[in-house]
């Protein structure tokens, strides 16, 4: 029997992406499916496909607003606007395809660490001397941690990661993929839990 996988495409920056990331693990546990991390840059998504933020289109940002602590209230997970978003996610970003190459074991302690920072705490993780205490807390080296997101391999490959979500029509945050199926937003688990149950 062939074991079932979701792709999980995903950026630090997107709370709909953070809600996801919240209740994809323990969805795939439950129906014995891998969950494969895509880190990719969401940015770089929008200037491809030319979308923007929910956020940047008034009326739609306020109710979107809305609506995530109405899923976070429902998943039981903490959420709040973060005071400083936009969170340009480059340096983030390229953090979590490092350690996706180097040490593969480290990438959902570090998504933890990350996403509690943006989406829970509030922090500005705009600021590098932030993102380092952040990770510094969370038992990671963050020097060398940062030292490897400026490796050419690292940055070669969340560009080819991107690209690649486009290809295969991504326009947003997050997007999961069960085979050929390609599923938008954390208000489509149920359809990817479905997709995994056939």
């Amino acid at each position: 029997m062939t074991t079932r996988s979701v792709d999980f495409y995903f950026d630090f920056g997107s709370p709909a992406a953070y809600l996801a990331y919240t209740q994809l693990p323990h969805l795939c546990a439950d129906v014995g499916a891998n969950l494969v991390w895509k880190p990719m840059l969401l940015g770089g998504v929008f200037q491809a496909t030319g979308n923007h933020s929910p956020t940047a289109i008034v009326p739609k940002g306020p109710y979107m607003t809305e609506d995530f602590k109405r899923f976070a209230r429902r998943y039981g997970v903490p959420y709040e606007h973060n005071p400083h978003f936009p969170i340009n996610t480059l340096m983030l970003m390229r953090g979590a395809t490092a350690l996706q190459m180097h040490e593969p074991d480290r990438l959902k302690p570090y998504c933890d660490a990350v996403y509690q920072a943006i989406w829970a705490d509030g922090r500005n993780m705009n600021d590098p001397a932030t993102v380092g205490a952040v990770l510094q807390g969370a038992g990671f080296d963050a020097a060398s941690l940062l030292a490897m997101t400026g490796q050419q391999e690292v940055k070669d490959r969340l560009k080819a990661v991107t690209e690649e979500a486009v290809a295969r029509g991504v326009f947003g945050a997050p997007t999961m993929f069960v085979g050929s199926q390609m599923f938008w937003g954390q208000d489509r688990l149920d359809f990817v839990r479905e997709a995994l149950s056939t």
